[in-house]
């Protein structure tokens, strides 16, 4: 029953996150980046401000000092600041699916920062997912957008700040975390807004996105949290991957989009590589 809850939470968390980010997308297209991600970050402070001082935590703690906790908020920052740029510049379906490819440049990592095995199999299994993300790429043919570059910047972010997270003071809750992760994106918007510009006022209809962002982004974080505690980490990790399926769904009914031969290719590629290293890492846990 563990799994099967844990299972669900996980569908649904995903299934949030596709909605913050199609609201984040939509909010975009009314309002600079920059604005967005400032007002997206302040309400999710808010959020996990309450929760953090409802268990009777406080969001001042000097391991927040230590050097895995501030590199982990840096890439915070590079993660939020590509995949935002990518979605708001790309078709959701195409960054969404090479957003899938973060937990496999997180076993890459883990063999090369923290010395963990990686089989010669789950070796081949990064390199078909990688070859994925350049099939959706498309680098030097027609089809390149270079605006997905972003993506791939926010990709390498997510997968660096996960593996940060491994080294983080354990005295931290998740709720710490989500709180100054959520921190980090109005420093990144104001970044965003000094290089690009565009500030103003955000409209009725842009605030309305955002708002629906903060109540979608912190609900999944949430689940997201919830469903890791329950059961089996490898039987419920695997349904990470229903994200690209309500990206592909919202990206239709929303903005119209239609993925390609080549979009498709590529996104079973990464999929099917990554369930493909975690079944390969849960037989290896079983053997040990």
């Amino acid at each position: 029953m563990e799994n099967i809850r844990g299972s669900i939470l996980m569908v649904a968390a995903m299934a949030a996150f596709s909605m913050e980010d199609m609201f984040v997308k939509s909010a975009a297209s009314h309002v600079a980046v920059g604005i967005v991600l400032m007002i997206f970050g302040l309400g999710g402070m808010a959020v996990f401000a309450t929760l953090v001082a409802a268990r009777g935590q406080s969001l001042g703690h000097r391991a927040i000092l230590s050097p895995p906790m501030l590199i982990k908020l840096c890439l915070e920052v590079v993660g939020r600041l590509g995949y935002t740029l990518g979605i708001a510049l790309t078709p959701l379906t195409n960054a969404s699916t090479i957003l899938q490819a973060t937990p496999l440049v997180v076993v890459a990592g883990a063999a090369i920062v923290f010395s963990e095995r990686v089989s010669a199999r789950r070796w081949i299994a990064i390199g078909i997912g990688f070859l994925g993300v350049l099939i959706v790429l498309r680098p030097g043919l027609e089809g390149f957008v270079p605006a997905a570059m972003w993506t791939v910047l926010g990709m390498f972010g997510f997968a660096g700040r996960d593996l940060a997270t491994r080294a983080c003071p354990p005295v931290l809750s998740n709720f710490q975390l989500s709180f100054y992760g959520f921190a980090m994106l109005v420093p990144t918007g104001a970044l965003i807004l000094a290089i690009t510009g565009g500030a103003g006022l955000p409209d009725g209809v842009a605030l309305r996105d955002i708002a629906g962002a903060v109540c979608f982004g912190t609900f999944a974080y949430w689940a997201l949290t919830k469903a890791m505690r329950m059961g089996e980490v490898s039987v419920i990790t695997p349904f990470r991957y229903t994200r690209l399926i309500f990206a592909l769904i919202l990206g239709a009914l929303v903005f119209g989009e239609r993925p390609d031969g080549a979009m498709i290719i590529g996104s079973v590629l990464i999929v099917a590589s990554g369930l493909y290293t975690l079944l390969e890492q849960r037989h290896a846990r079983r053997l040990a």
